[in-house]
């Protein structure tokens, strides 16, 4: 997509452009990277997690709660994915570059502390299912793993700066996912727990 950046506005011009046929990409900088980069790996599974999110609100529409943080969440991962794709390479960019804040991970844990608050104990390892929204919502939860596990391949690599927050961010939202598949399992009780060696 082709934008331009208007006073905090983005606005989208084109859809296509045809600048990506040759397998190369833009960040945010203007920086010129293979599709297979680690960075735009990292922002791209930041992507997936904030699609699976979209399709977990098709069943949580009737719990304002839990519809609400998502709604919230997926609006960070915008703001994630935005912070990914501009690394900080010490050079002026012309604009403030959107960050993730320490602030949106406490938020996080706030709403970790909430949910889990209303949850009956938990006596096995749970597996992913339940109702619709609950099965949606473990399929979120693994996809943020591996968003979380992409960006600290990334931080993990020299000159390829990622903010402090931003994998404290996946880690508590992977959290965060967990406690919701439960919530959304009638509050836990009606959880898939995991019995081991129940099929040998």
């Amino acid at each position: 997509m082709e934008g331009a950046r208007l006073a905090g506005m983005v606005t989208l011009n084109r859809i296509y452009t045809r600048t990506g046929d040759g397998g190369t990409t833009r960040l945010s900088t203007g920086e010129s990277v293979p599709k297979d980069n680690a960075r735009v790996e990292a922002y791209g599974t930041v992507d997936e997690t904030n699609s699976c999110l979209g399709l977990v609100r098709l069943h949580t529409a009737g719990d304002p709660v839990l519809d609400g943080i998502l709604a919230r969440a997926q609006n960070d991962l915008f703001d994630l994915g935005a912070d990914l794709a501009t690394p900080d390479r010490g050079k002026p960019l012309g604009w403030e570059p959107l960050r993730i804040l320490e602030s949106q991970v406490e938020r996080l844990e706030r709403e970790i502390d909430q949910l889990n608050g209303e949850l009956s104990a938990l006596t096995s390892f749970v597996l992913p299912g339940g109702t619709p929204a609950a099965a949606a919502l473990h399929l979120a939860r693994t996809v943020c793993r591996r968003a979380e596990r992409a960006c600290v391949t990334l931080a993990a690599l020299p000159d390829e700066p990622v903010g402090p927050a931003a994998i404290k961010y996946l880690n508590r939202l992977s959290d965060l996912l967990f406690v919701a598949g439960r919530w959304a399992n009638d509050k836990g009780a009606g959880d898939v727990l995991w019995v081991p060696g129940g099929t040998r």
